[in-house]
């Protein structure tokens, strides 16, 4: 029998920009998926951090996207537009979204949804767009990365996580920061090499293994520098954030020296269609990783819907290895 689908839904609202606290339930009408959209009953949403920004009030919602947090789920398709073909209501995926995860249910771009990976669980699935879009798009996309080294910043959050999996999957030596208490949490998905960040100097570690050709960054700041330092020439530098700030003075000398490529992206922003081309690639090259073994979902703690404000407060406290999920 067909899903039966309630006039409202729970939601995570913003009362006003600020911490934590400013997360409340509240109740929205379910939305109605477009023509081209499909509608998903909620399963979990993975908590990112676009979320915390947004949540501030410091990374508005694009023009026409729900403004509730939330940039992936996983869950059951309940009900699809006119304009969809591959997917069927009573179909469970995975999906990256606009924005309105944190709810019951969310209307979703038929082609930003992939089935659940062999071997993995529904919940554990919602964790997993945000992420490997992100990494996949920014580092493996269109680019030769089979082989070399890939040094990763973060390696103990949902981004390093995944960029870890995805460069050991892709054949690379993959060198990552960390704390020392999540060295073994790292080293068990695929580095290498963990890095100390507070006692040992990775520019050192990196010029050691011979340079890196990929490195990612989410920290920004004296990072920025030190990572040309650490980079082989020839490489690549990918920027996703900024944890120690944007602004920084560098000298530019070293990038010309080394023929350096330094670049970076939001996804959030991107156009439908390239979002579009992404899921394709992972549902090709990507996804049947999971079916062998290669790669895998990284859940740290999940919790209920309405202790949003709780999951938000673990996540900035930076203790977290993988991603935090939340369930309606």
């Amino acid at each position: 029998m067909p899903d039966t689908i309630p006039d409202t839904m729970p939601t995570i609202e913003i009362a006003s920009p600020g911490g934590p606290e400013a997360l409340t339930p509240g109740e929205r009408p379910v939305p109605q998926p477009a023509a081209h959209e499909v509608l998903i009953r909620i399963a979990a949403a993975g908590v990112n951090g676009p979320d915390m920004m947004q949540r501030k009030g410091l990374y508005p919602p694009p023009k026409g996207a729900s403004d509730l947090l939330g940039l992936e789920v996983s869950g059951k398709i309940v009900a699809v537009g006119s304009d969809v073909q591959g997917h069927e209501p009573g179909d469970m995926v995975c999906a990256l979204t606009n924005g309105g995860g944190y709810a019951g249910f969310v209307a979703v771009d038929a082609r930003h949804c992939l089935p659940i990976p062999e071997g993995v669980d529904t919940v554990d699935a919602a964790g997993l767009c945000e992420t490997f879009f992100t990494v996949w798009s920014n580092c493996f996309h269109k680019q030769d990365r089979s082989g070399g080294t890939f040094l990763v910043h973060g390696g103990a959050g949902g981004i390093g996580a995944t960029a870890i999996q995805l460069g050991a999957a892709m054949g690379m030596r993959v060198l990552a920061t960390c704390a020392a208490d999540d060295a073994d949490f790292v080293t068990g998905l695929g580095a290498e090499r963990a890095i100390d960040y507070r006692d040992e100097d990775f520019v050192a570690i990196a010029r050691e293994a011979g340079g890196a050709d990929l490195i990612l960054d989410i920290i920004g700041g004296d990072y920025i520098a030190r990572n040309i330092k650490a980079a082989k020439a020839d490489a690549r530098m990918v920027q996703l954030a900024f944890n120690k700030g944007s602004r920084v003075e560098i000298d530019l000398m070293p990038v010309m020296l080394k023929r350096l490529t330094y670049t970076g992206s939001t996804l959030r922003s991107r156009p439908d269609a390239f979002k579009a081309a992404i899921a394709a690639d992972l549902r090709e090259k990507v996804w049947p990783m999971f079916a062998d073994g290669r790669l895998r979902a990284t859940t740290h703690a999940t919790y209920p819907l309405a202790q949003a404000a709780d999951a938000h407060r673990e996540m900035e406290s930076g203790g977290h290895r993988g991603k935090i999920l939340l369930r309606p």
